[in-house]
């Protein structure tokens, strides 16, 4: 059967998301997760379904790619099509031809889960790796501690502080009041929780947003921020401890984050709030 290659119409990005809850699972490697679409969401909703791309075959779903600029695409595949040959060179075919409206021209890069038959098929076309991310994994089987500080759930009238934290903590100016509101009238927000930290006068120092997958299934956390004046006093670690009891009342069995190897503060950050590092991965580049 013919695959077919589909940027999908706003209301048809929630079948791209379904597909995505069916393929997590604890045992899975480091994935394209249906929380980095909700995330994207802050833009808007055609626009996020404007960047979402699925590859199906027989009317199912077997791939699917958020295009997270216009040269980076993070995608993955069902779990029974890892090996998938006429699928993996199809994808080859259309990461590396422009005129199929997934990559451009030029240097461009390829976030896909370890394990891929994709892996190899890039390499045998000459496509090189980038620079280490490390993958963190937390199980939730088990209760999980006190964070030690006053929480509060961020919502639409704390917008503005969720913004402050995120500006401060990436160094931007782009997050504003109207992500957090845009994101929690998407159609997908109830698998969503935004929590912040506060310091004893009230002031906002650290923000986290958890996705669910669904019951049973590892949750996402995307993204977390502490604002640059309150670093090095332990709020990292406090709001994704209690970013990850949030994730586990929504009944996610695991939750996991990945972040680049040389964010040494970052890694440290997630080890501290219970998380295992896994071993390093890196995207798929193709240089000029």
């Amino acid at each position: 059967m013919t695959i077919v290659l589909r940027t999908p119409t706003a209301d048809g990005a929630g079948e791209a998301m379904a597909a995505l809850r069916e393929w997590q699972h604890d045992d899975a490697p480091m994935q394209l997760h249906p929380g980095d679409i909700g995330w994207n969401y802050r833009f808007g909703t055609a626009e996020t379904a404007a960047v979402v791309r699925t590859w199906s075959r027989d009317g199912r779903i077997l791939a699917v790619g958020m295009l997270d600029s216009p040269t980076v695409v993070r995608m993955t595949v069902a779990s029974d099509a890892f090996h998938d040959e006429d699928l993996a060179r199809r994808l080859v075919e259309d990461f590396s031809l422009p005129e199929r409206g997934v990559l451009p021209k030029g240097a461009v890069s390829i976030e896909a889960p370890q394990g891929l038959l994709l892996h190899d098929l890039l390499a045998k076309e000459g496509w090189g790796v980038d620079e280490p991310w490390t993958p963190l994994f937390r199980d939730l089987a088990e209760a999980v501690q006190d964070p030690g500080v006053r929480i509060k759930e961020i919502g639409l009238e704390q917008a503005q502080d969720f913004a402050d934290v995120l500006r401060s903590a990436f160094d931007t100016t782009r997050p504003t009041r109207e992500y957090r509101h845009k994101m929690s009238a998407a159609p997908f927000y109830a698998d969503a929780r935004c929590l912040g930290a506060y310091d004893d006068q009230g002031n906002p120092a650290a923000v986290v947003t958890v996705w669910s997958a669904g019951p049973g299934k590892p949750g996402l956390v995307e993204p977390m921020g502490v604002h640059a004046d309150h670093r090095g006093r332990g709020y990292g670690r406090a709001i994704t401890v209690a970013g990850a009891a949030a994730l586990r009342e929504m009944g996610s069995s695991s939750v996991r984050v990945c972040t680049p190897s040389s964010n040494a503060g970052g890694v440290a950050t997630y080890k501290a709030a219970g998380f295992a590092a896994r071993p390093e991965i890196a995207d798929r580049i193709r240089k000029v």
